[in-house]
């Protein structure tokens, strides 16, 4: 009970500071999130065994060049390009049984583009078009947030088949389901409360971040199983590590700005 209340306390707390940041004013927003990232890059640092702090300063350096910077229409497809590439190898690393440990020059390489692409996509798509969308990046979080909790709720209430037990045998196909109908749900609200995208398109992206969020949070499970620890972290109280809470939408945040520039050049 006391765990389940300080749980709901920090998650409270965290919906707050991430909508009050969108809400309030663009620089808070990329403020918030180049923290938060560099919080997932000090954890994943942890995880992946790397030493050092050059990590550090390359994801300083590759936010600061991509929010402030870099303006030209080629530079964030270079990014992007490196981005999903690297998430299409940790889905192959995912469903990969083998333990080939990988040289310390790769893992910095992974976390970079992994966490530090994640973290900069994330904050480059309410610029997508002139302004800062705040509705759009909102909608995404909840259907961020609608797709997690319902998934634990259903899960816990009908869930029978795992989903991915070697890796996290908590999760259902049960829980995996409810949370994609819940979170699409929140996306045909978001279509028709406002916003940019049509309620179609909302559930285009929908599908694709809930999809694509699911195996970020499974690939942060494994590599916690791999290092040996239940969270990346202990900064929130009752969730562990700032990577166990963003690790879906570092990992769909690059897939999700495909999506819109899709629907922009195909609109």
């Amino acid at each position: 009970m006391k765990n389940a209340l300080r749980r709901s306390l920090t998650g409270l707390v965290y919906v707050f500071l991430l909508l009050a940041s969108v809400f309030l004013n663009s620089d808070a927003f990329d403020f918030l999130f180049m923290s938060f990232g560099l919080a997932c890059i000090f954890e994943y640092k942890k995880l992946s065994k790397i030493r050092g702090y050059l990590i550090f300063a390359l994801y300083l350096l590759l936010w600061w060049a991509y929010i402030y910077l870099l303006h030209d229409p080629i530079s964030p497809w270079i990014l992007l390009i490196a981005t999903l590439a690297m998430n299409i190898r940790l889905i192959v690393y995912l469903f990969n049984t083998t333990k080939d440990k990988m040289p310390e020059s790769h893992r910095l390489i992974t976390g970079l583009l992994y966490v530090g692409g994640g973290s900069i996509f994330l904050t480059m798509i309410p610029y997508r078009t002139q302004g800062f969308d705040s509705i759009l990046i909102a909608g995404i979080f909840c259907v961020i947030w609608a797709n997690d909790t319902m998934a634990y709720v259903t899960g816990s209430l009908w869930g029978k088949n795992k989903l991915f037990p070697s890796v996290s045998p908590n999760k259902t196909v049960e829980g995996a389901i409810g949370g994609l109908i819940f979170g699409m749900s929140a996306a045909y609200l978001c279509g028709h409360f406002g916003g940019p995208l049509s309620p179609f398109q909302w559930g285009i992206l929908s599908f694709v971040l809930i999809v694509s969020g699911n195996l970020g949070d499974l690939l942060e499970s494994k590599l916690k199983r791999a290092a040996g620890v239940k969270d990346s972290g202990a900064i929130l109280p009752g969730h562990g590590g700032m990577l166990d809470r963003l690790d879906s939408l570092l990992f769909s945040a690059p897939w999700a700005y495909l999506t819109l520039f899709i629907f922009d050049y195909v609109s």
